[in-house]
């Protein structure tokens, strides 16, 4: 009689309690869900990213002498009962087992779905914690039950509290808790940016990539220049170039764009991050002591650290308080259908032209692509949630719904009422013209705000303020925003809003007229 332990897709880590605390004769059970690959289509890169990860992991655990029962996607399109409740109703049979063993897993539909799988399967199913987070995933969940709203910044302060990260006693070091204010600085013309470590193929990886192009040949993107790190050695090798050839310079560029320049100085790990690759942790630690070397500047180190110790937690915290419900919020009921060019590319706009085709090439665009570019768009347009936060799952390498959901409902579309964000984050062209290079060669003018070669960030922007004036004229924080929309001249003001609504029913076809 076996045990069988249960390895999901995003925890391919080897310090969990589910690998730690194993005994001799368990069984590790690892399935390419094909179901999992197609609840949303995700892009082939990412595709071949998890299940090569998966692979190369399974591998590692053989080489540990651990029995491994290894179910990839083919095997289920080979014959009759080839589903989930078949795999573990085989693999009990096999090893005559009564209990499953699981790392509490990060989706709420695949922890639904993993209790369900063993209950009807008649086993007991028993779940380990997730060591790797710093906090709770139901750290939030008293508060949301009592209506109470919780800000990020003062959740990421008890975190750093907690952690002692970058603090002194029981203050900041410097006094000062966020840097965000020095890190929106425009690119200089005249920049280096290293050359990103790559890594080639190999044979397991090249044999992944195969199946994901035939397998799912209408997903996003496709399966070549794959170059992403699929072990955890090779993700460390990519976190440590980070560490000392790009972390210097991404708190002050972090907000910052430029044209076929798709990482910059970004770490691009958060795929390795959220499967189990890298540690948070660990992480942490080390840009912290990067700081204290003196390698990276305070706010570049304080920038890095909030996005993981507290934007990271406590994304996952809003998460699990508001499940299922969550998902099906529509705060400012958005209804436009998602355009066509979210998956190709093709429009006139050179901002989202950009954006989506590094996302079509790499599986990946930076957090301001995904906030301000692609999210603020959607927001502005009003288009409708749930397509947008599932094209967002389904197209970034990074994606799990844990951590996607709330950063797209929440921060980019506001859909969830402000739990996440005290404002609606929208911005006009006159952002994008700021922070990038993306207005010089566009169809559109960033100066004209009606017409037919005004920026549509321009007319979508006034439209959004003036819809939605009675929900937040009185937000503080958008003051400014809505003293300037009452200055605005009546006549202009109406011409965008006739045009901003023309542009959404003709669904926000930007392309030549066809």
């Amino acid at each position: 009689m076996s045990t069988i332990r249960w390895i999901l897709i995003d925890q391919l880590t080897l310090s969990l309690p589910i690998i730690q605390e194993s005994k001799k004769g368990d069984v590790f059970l690892m399935v390419e869900d094909r179901e999992s690959c197609t609840i949303v289509p995700h892009h082939k890169k990412k595709l071949v990213f998890q299940l090569s990860a998966m692979r190369h992991f399974a591998e590692t655990l053989r080489a540990m002498s651990y029995e491994v029962a290894y179910f990839d996607i083919n095997y289920f399109s080979k014959g009759h009962n080839r589903d989930m409740q078949g795999v573990l109703r085989s693999v009990i049979k096999l090893y005559s087992s009564k209990e499953v063993f699981v790392t509490q897993p990060s989706d709420y539909h695949v922890d639904e779905a993993v209790s369900r799988l063993c209950q009807e399967a008649g086993v007991t199913c028993s779940v380990l914690p997730d060591t790797r987070y710093f906090s709770d995933r139901m750290v939030l969940q008293e508060s949301a039950a009592a209506n109470k709203r919780t800000l990020m910044e003062f959740f990421y302060r008890k975190m750093r509290k907690k952690t002692g990260l970058l603090m002194d006693g029981d203050q900041p070091i410097s006094g000062q808790w966020n840097y965000d204010k020095d890190n929106r600085k425009p690119l200089p013309k005249a920049i280096d940016i290293p050359e990103r470590l790559r890594f080639e193929p190999d044979s397991i990886t090249q044999q992944v990539m195969d199946e994901v192009a035939s397998s799912f040949p209408d997903h996003m993107g496709d399966v070549q220049d794959f170059h992403y790190a699929v072990t955890s050695s090779h993700a460390n090798q990519a976190w440590a170039q980070f560490l000392e050839e790009y972390l210097p310079q991404f708190g002050p560029y972090q907000d910052a764009m430029r044209v076929q320049e798709p990482f910059l100085f970004h770490a691009v790990v958060s795929m390795y991050l959220n499967n189990g690759l890298l540690c948070p942790k660990k992480m942490c630690s080390d840009v912290e002591t990067a700081y204290h070397a003196g390698r990276v500047s305070l706010a570049s180190a304080e920038g890095f650290i909030r996005q993981v110790l507290g934007w990271r937690e406590f994304i996952r915290a809003v998460y699990w308080a508001y499940m299922p419900e969550y998902k099906t919020r529509n705060f400012l009921d958005a209804s436009t259908p998602l355009p066509a060019w979210y998956w190709t590319g093709k429009t006139k706009m050179r901002c989202l032209s950009e954006a989506v085709q590094s996302t079509i090439d790499h599986a990946y665009s930076h957090h301001i692509h995904r906030l301000m570019i692609t999210g603020n768009f959607a927001l502005l347009a009003g288009l409708q949630p749930e397509s947008v936060c599932d094209w967002y799952w389904a197209v970034y390498a990074d994606a799990y719904e844990w951590v996607e959901l709330p950063n797209t409902l929440g921060m980019a579309l506001h859909g969830d009422g402000g739990v996440v964000g005290t404002k609606p984050y929208v911005a006009s062209g006159a952002y994008i013209h700021r922070m990038s290079d993306y207005c010089k060669n566009c169809f559109y003018d960033v100066k004209q705000k009606v017409g037919k070669q005004a920026c549509p960030f321009n007319f979508l922007y006034w439209d959004f303020l003036a819809r939605h004036q009675e929900t937040f004229a009185k937000n503080q924080r958008m003051s400014l925003a809505y003293r300037n929309l009452a200055r605005m001249d009546p006549k202009t003001l109406a011409q965008m809003r006739v045009q901003a609504e023309s542009f959404r029913q003709s669904g926000c076809d930007t392309m030549e007229d066809r």
